[in-house]
């Protein structure tokens, strides 16, 4: 199991990003063998159902050296690790509320040697901390979801997206999107960067901080 699938999206990686995204299969194999963090069916599809999909994000905005990004109910450290490695100049921090989660997180950032990533076991409420951007992986429904992270944005000093959530669901969001009462959310269908099946109803919910 190779991360060939990873190169094919992301031409330009170092020799170390490819090497790091080469190490997740072991490291994640051996961890999530005593800490369940993946769906065990899951862990040979892990470059394309966990890594590509986290990498998903890139495809809508590129985070610039200095930039402080928040992953919250990283679980695994899905979006967190994979963004990580391809933004080595770009700080994260991935929390959970669920510490042997985090305790894999550490395991594998310390073994791929990513110097730029910090795991904690928290409640993204108790953060008190203020990020560019926020990244998530379907943790709940945007209504609950944004409540933990109101006041967590720096103000605006980039170009490009304004600071906000990116954020990865999938299947019909509609209705999501209504109840959550969010203005100027935007849908951005990972189908239009990946070509299988998977990412067919998948999507990056781009929120801008409000």
């Amino acid at each position: 199991m190779n991360s060939s699938i990873i190169s094919q999206y992301f031409p330009d990686l170092s020799d170390i990003q490819k090497q790091q995204f080469d190490q997740l299969f072991e490291l994640y194999s051996f961890w999530n063998a005593q800490i369940n963090v993946i769906s065990r069916k899951d862990i040979d599809l892990l470059y394309e159902r966990h890594i590509l999909h986290s990498l998903g994000i890139a495809k809508v905005y590129a985070f610039k050296p200095g930039q402080q990004v928040l992953d919250v109910g990283t679980g695994g450290g899905f979006p967190g690790v994979p963004l990580a490695i391809l933004f080595p100049e770009t700080e994260f921090l991935l929390v959970d509320s669920i510490g042997k989660k985090i305790k894999v997180v550490n395991e594998v950032a310390n073994g791929i040697g990513l110097k730029n990533l910090k795991a904690i076991h928290s409640r993204a409420e108790q953060i008190n901390q203020k990020f560019d951007f926020i990244v998530s992986r379907a943790v709940t429904q945007l209504k609950d979801f944004y409540p933990w992270i109101k006041g967590k944005f720096k103000k605006q000093n980039s170009e490009g997206l304004k600071n906000g959530v990116l954020y990865l669901k999938g299947g019909d969001l509609r209705q999501e999107l209504q109840e959550s009462g969010l203005k100027q959310i935007k849908l951005y269908p990972l189908q239009d960067y990946f070509k299988e099946e998977f990412f067919e109803t998948k999507y990056v919910v781009y929120l801008p901080a409000q």
